[in-house]
């Protein structure tokens, strides 16, 4: 049972991403899947949520516009697209996975430790 944050990488001021995260050893339909990341000299954050179907999504208000979570449960995967990127977006990116823990503006503010967590792929905005 994995999960495996990729895609990202060094992006100038401005630029996008898109970071997918694929489950391995499991299905990803019954789960919601939810987005963190850690930047320099700060804690663990909550940056998004989605729910098992896909239905619901929920953002740290501070990246709402930005951040667009999103699944296709057919390829076993999700994805973060994020645009604009500022320097402070600099951070390792994880994805996590829960099927008891629903899709919420409070999972993503309380940055809720979700079951199976998965490794994380390196963001660097440059300025």
């Amino acid at each position: 049972v994995q999960l495996q944050a990729s895609g990202g990488g060094v992006v100038q001021y401005g630029g996008s991403l898109r970071l997918s995260c694929a489950a391995s050893g499991f299905t990803l339909n019954d789960y919601t899947i939810g987005w963190f990341r850690r930047s320099p000299g700060k804690e663990r954050e909550g940056t998004s949520c989605i729910s098992s179907s896909g239905t619901y999504t929920y953002y740290l208000n501070s990246l709402e516009g930005r951040f667009t979570i999103s699944r296709d449960n057919s390829q076993n995967t999700a994805f973060l697209q994020i645009d604009n990127l500022k320097p402070e977006d600099t951070g390792v990116y994880y994805c996590s996975a829960d099927k008891l823990v629903e899709c919420s503006p409070k999972l993503v503010l309380l940055n809720y430790d979700m079951n199976i967590r998965g490794k994380g792929t390196q963001v660097t905005v440059s300025s």
